[in-house]
């Protein structure tokens, strides 16, 4: 039985979770001689060291945005980043992943974050894995920590990232393929959306950690006469009990959601959703048709996505001065606004080139079958790929 081993970064709940156990139920679902397997690298080389640099993190982004943003775009995204800004983690992680591969003896590897990617490009091209292995990017673009060279198969968010990849880093067009951000099988696709003859219902949503910024609205949500409002507080207790406290009709608090299937009914329940641009829920938001408001970004990651998504109309960015109510009926009430972000969704998913989960699953399939030693640089052979996704 031959096993996937699936490379997330850090312990805590993101996208770059999400998509790897996206992809695993994908595989345990329509397969039946696959082991798949997820591993956390930094918990695998220290525990520790993993929490600090969570907890780290978190605090950055909470107390200096400003400064996170301005180190992230630096060093990860700027046109002129290197490998040396890495070469600190180099010496420690390597011979860590080297340790982790020979322990688990994969048949192929899935990176759904740039480090563990980075790492694993590396020792494929000093030789020492002969491993085919697929990136699975989990935003609207590419930072400059994920490994390019000896990656078998990209899967892309867009045309754009995969046009960008071509130009900038000459990567064959044999081994990109464009598959949106993978979401959940359960979060099913709604080619149009019914229009619901009650009161508009509104989710809001700011990840996991919740809609850290919903208390600023608080005022405004409780005078609402017209709009319903579903709060995904995620893991904030604190945010969950205080709007529970407010004792309004019109307002309910969610906890945390671990059903996909219980997400899915939610995105049906509603007209519209008010979120951050994380890569994942925007795609699942999209998958499902709903209008998507942006009522703020974190710094780094979300605002490049923010960026992109604006650029392409796929996404409405609310003014923090003007009425929230006002902003969602300026757009939902208005039909060239409506139709303009229809055509702009079309657009996105017409470029989506393996969407069905059975075609996602054959070409996972074929990258794992390919022999890299009979493969220069881990190129895997398009034509092949294509005619067993069936595509």
């Amino acid at each position: 039985m031959k096993k996937i081993l699936f490379l997330p970064l850090l312990q805590m709940q993101s996208g770059h979770h999400q998509v790897a156990e996206a992809l695993m139920d994908l595989l345990k679902k329509h397969t039946d001689n696959l082991t798949v397997k997820k591993i956390d690298l930094l918990s695998y080389t220290n525990k520790s060291l993993e929490k600090v640099i969570t907890n780290g993190y978190l605090s950055w982004i909470r107390y200096a945005p400003e400064t996170y943003n301005l180190a992230y775009k630096s060093f990860f995204y700027a046109p002129s980043s290197k490998d040396h800004s890495y070469k600190l983690y180099q010496h420690l992680f390597l011979k860590k992943t080297e340790q982790l591969l020979a322990e688990e003896k994969p048949d192929l590897i899935v990176c759904t974050h740039g480090f563990p990617s980075f790492l694993v490009s590396k020792l494929k091209m000093k030789g020492k894995c002969n491993v085919p292995v697929i990136n699975v990017y989990t935003d609207f673009f590419i930072n400059n920590v994920w490994g390019r060279e000896g990656i078998d198969a990209h899967f892309l968010p867009s045309q754009q990232v995969k046009e960008k990849l071509s130009r900038k880093y000459q990567i064959p067009n044999q081994r990109m393929f464009v598959t949106g951000i993978p979401v959940h099988e359960e979060i099913t696709k709604n080619d149009s959306r019914n229009k619901h003859n009650h009161r508009p219902k509104i989710l809001l949503s700011g990840g996991n950690s919740g809609l850290g910024g919903i208390l600023k609205l608080a005022d405004e949500l409780k005078r609402s006469t017209h709009v319903d409002y579903l709060v995904l507080c995620g893991n904030n207790k604190k945010l969950y009990n205080e709007i529970l406290s407010w004792e309004r009709e019109h307002i309910k608090p969610l906890p945390y959601l671990s059903s996909r299937s219980e997400m899915n009914r939610l995105y049906e329940e509603v007209d519209a959703i008010v979120t951050k641009p994380g890569g994942v829920t925007i795609s699942e938001a999209m998958q499902k048709g709903l209008p998507i408001f942006v009522h703020s970004a974190l710094p780094g990651q979300e605002e490049i996505n923010l960026q992109y998504l604006k650029d392409h109309g796929l996404v409405f960015e609310l003014d923090q001065e003007t009425s929230l109510e006002k902003q969602l009926d300026g757009v939902l009430q208005d039909p060239k606004k409506m139709k303009c972000w229809g055509q702009a969704i079309a657009a996105y998913q017409k470029g989506i080139e393996l969407e069905e989960p059975e075609k996602l699953v054959e070409l996972i399939k074929t990258v794992l079958d390919e022999k890299t030693s009979s493969v220069p640089s881990g190129i895997v052979r398009r034509s092949n790929v294509y005619q067993r996704a069936g595509a």
